[in-house]
C-alpha cells in the first residue's frame, strides 16, 4: 500500500471571531470548572512551574545560570505543559474519558508537531528580552557607582534608577503582549488542527488586532493574577495557572470559528 493514506491533510484556516467583555468572565468561570473536574491534571502541570520557581530560588538571582534557567528552562516547558491543559478541556469538553496515558501521550506526540518550533521561538523571544533588559541596565546604570542590588535598592531611586525601571516595564510590557499576542491562540490551534506554526502566530496576531480591547484585558488579567500568585513562594500558581490555561482554552473556542 502507498504511504499517501497515512498523509495527514492540511486544515484549512478558520474565521476570525468577535470576543465580548462579558465572555471573558464566562471563560475564566470554564477554567474554574475544569479545573475542579480534573484537578489532578492541572495540579502536575502548574507543578512544572512551582518546581522550576523554587530551582531559580535555589540557583540565586543574578547568576548566569539563573539567566539560563530562565531564558531557557520555562519557554521550553511551557507550551508543553499548556497543550496538556487544552487536551484536558478539550476531552471535557467531547466528552472522552480522561486517562493519564491518553493526555500525557498527545502532550508526548506533540514533540513531532507544531509546538516545538513555537516553543523554540517562544526561547529566542525570552532571550532577545533578557538581553535587551541587561542593555537596558547598562545604558542607564553602566555609569553608577557599583554597588550590590541584592543587599542595597539606593541605587534604583535615584533619578537614573526610577527612569530604568519606567524603561523596563514599559519595554517589558510591550514585549509581553505581543508574546502573547502571537501565542494566546495558536498553541490550542496547532493542538487541535493540522496548521503550521506560521499560519496559526499569524492568525493569533490578527484575532488579536479584530479583539484589541478584550484582549488587553485579557493579557491583563494574566499578568495581575500570576504576579498575586507569585506572592506565596509560587505556591500560588498551582492553582492560577490551570485555570487560566483552561480558560484560554475556552477563549480560543470563542475568538475562532471553524468555516463550514
Amino acid at each position: 500500500m502507498s504511504d499517501a493514506s497515512d498523509h495527514i491533510a492540511a486544515s484549512p484556516l478558520p474565521d476570525i471571531g468577535q470576543v465580548t467583555l462579558s465572555e471573558l468572565w464566562v471563560v475564566l468561570k470554564a477554567g474554574m470548572y475544569d479545573f475542579r473536574r480534573a484537578p489532578q491534571f492541572g495540579l502536575f502541570f502548574s507543578a512544572v512551574y512551582v518546581l522550576g520557581g523554587f530551582f531559580m530560588l535555589w540557583l540565586g538571582a543574578g547568576h548566569v545560570t539563573w539567566t539560563l534557567a530562565t531564558s531557557l528552562g520555562f519557554p521550553l516547558a511551557a507550551p508543553f505543559a499548556a497543550v496538556g491543559l487544552y487536551e484536558v478541556s478539550r476531552r471535557l469538553e467531547t466528552d472522552q474519558p480522561l486517562h493519564w496515558r491518553d493526555v500525557l501521550g498527545v502532550v508526548w506526540n506533540e514533540r513531532t508537531r507544531q509546538v516545538p518550533w513555537i516553543g523554540a521561538i517562544i526561547v529566542f523571544y525570552f532571550l532577545f528580552w533578557t538581553f535587551l533588559a541587561h542593555m537596558i541596565f547598562a545604558l542607564f546604570m553602566g555609569l553608577s557607582t557599583m554597588t550590590n542590588v541584592s543587599q542595597s535598592w539606593e541605587a534604583f531611586l535615584t533619578p537614573n534608577g526610577l527612569t530604568m525601571i519606567a524603561v523596563e516595564l514599559g519595554v517589558g510590557a510591550v514585549l509581553a503582549f505581543l508574546l502573547f499576542s502571537i501565542t494566546v491562540v495558536s498553541l490550542p490551534l496547532v493542538l487541535e488542527k493540522e496548521i503550521d506554526f506560521i499560519s496559526a502566530m499569524i492568525l493569533s496576531f490578527r484575532t488579536v488586532q479584530a479583539n484589541l480591547l478584550v484582549m488587553l484585558v485579557w493579557a491583563g488579567i494574566i499578568a495581575v493574577l500570576s504576579l498575586i500568585a507569585l506572592a506565596p513562594m509560587f505556591l500560588g500558581l498551582v492553582i492560577v495557572l490551570p485555570v487560566l490555561g483552561h480558560a484560554t482554552w475556552h477563549l480560543y473556542r470563542r475568538a475562532l470559528c471553524d468555516r463550514v
